[in-house]
């Protein structure tokens, strides 16, 4: 996560003087009516990337992500992503890493090797710059290991998303996939044929992280400061390809309602609204602030202030694996036993400081 700033129209965010003195990193704050996760962020981080203050606060905006109750006090993280100044970042795990060298105890049972696969380049879920890979890798390695794994466990990389779903899991090539979005599948009659295939052809683990997706558009455009998703009907929404969509479509924002724009990435996206060919795009905050960053759009792009979407990632495996929900089981035991130890956050917030200090 890197602390810069995204210029927004402050009369938007509804920022008050007095309540922006109060917001500081690595102390608690009571928030005041008119007060936004973006104002907060920028007040206190000079971004309005507010992944950081999410994480540290999951259970509290989960509830209410797009209306902040005045008298609510949230954490905010130090600048390096610890809860408080005398915080060891990484001080509750190191993660063995001659656990892949170990062979399995002679048990008389076949332990097949469990096989991963992620992308590179999404950064910082997935990025082989990062400390075994990034967020995602990093939380799945270690809960295996804490979730009772003996055995070995090979990661691998291969950047055709699209052929993670559809090849590489449906043949087994691997068992494990990396980095996929939560499907609300109650909902399988407004979603498209895409999103229902993830229903019934995948399985998912528990959560391994939740990112916040953000709105995003150019401050004279007409969906710029829309207070509903149902106002967003009749717009180009960009949103890269192979990304869920199952969250706009349960809303109502599906076609002939919404025209999406598909590019390949955040950054086309992000081009996308510049040069005219989408009206806004909805993409989770850390991905928007780094892509309008490099892009140079600082000054041209704002945030919505009003409207953001709370969106779970998980492993995924496909339906047809033997052993592929045995695996699921293994991770989430392991997960749930580092969100009690606090080691999940502890790994959340050093793999955040460490993307810091990486140039994009």
């Amino acid at each position: 996560m890197r602390y810069r700033s995204i210029f927004v129209v402050v009369s938007v965010l509804g920022l008050s003087v007095s309540a922006a003195a109060a917001q500081e990193a690595c102390t608690t704050y009571t928030v005041v009516e008119g007060d936004t996760l973006g104002s907060i962020s920028n007040t206190a981080y000079g971004t309005f990337d507010y992944q950081q203050i999410f994480n540290a606060n999951r259970e509290v905006i989960s509830a209410s992500p797009n209306a902040l109750a005045p008298g609510t006090t949230l954490i905010l993280p130090c600048l390096d992503g610890s809860l408080r100044p005398d915080q060891e970042l990484n001080s509750i795990t190191e993660r063995e890493t001659q656990r892949f060298e170990e062979t399995v105890a002679d048990t008389g049972e076949y332990l097949p090797t469990i096989r991963l696969v992620a992308g590179d380049g999404w950064f910082p879920f997935t990025d082989t710059r990062l400390k075994d890979g990034g967020i995602l890798t990093r939380l799945g390695l270690v809960a295996f290991t804490r979730g009772g794994n003996n055995r070995e466990t090979r990661l691998d990389w291969v950047d055709d998303w699209g052929s993670h779903l559809d090849v590489l899991l449906p043949t087994q090539a691997f068992d494990l996939s990396i980095g996929w979005d939560g499907i609300d599948c109650t909902k399988m009659d407004l979603l498209s044929d895409d999103m229902v295939r993830r229903c019934t052809e995948v399985r998912l683990s528990d959560p391994v992280y939740e990112v916040v997706y953000g709105l995003y558009a150019l401050p004279e455009n007409a969906y710029a400061e829309v207070r509903s998703f149902g106002e967003l009907a009749g717009s180009r929404l960009c949103r890269p390809d192979g990304w869920a969509t199952a969250d706009l479509e349960v809303e109502g924002l599906s076609p002939p309602a919404v025209t999406y724009v598909q590019p390949l990435n955040a950054d086309e996206c992000v081009e996308a609204l510049i040069n005219g060919e989408a009206d806004v795009m909805s993409i989770e905050v850390e991905s928007a602030v780094d892509s309008i960053e490099r892009g140079g759009f600082v000054d041209q792009v704002v945030q919505n202030p009003y409207l953001i979407k709370i969106a779970s990632l998980h492993f995924a495996t496909h339906v047809t694996n033997r052993r592929g929900q045995e695996y699921l089981e293994m991770l989430n035991r392991g997960l749930a036993e580092m969100r009690e130890t606090g080691e999940w956050y502890d790994i959340v917030a050093s793999t955040l400081a460490e993307a810091n200090g990486i140039p994009q």
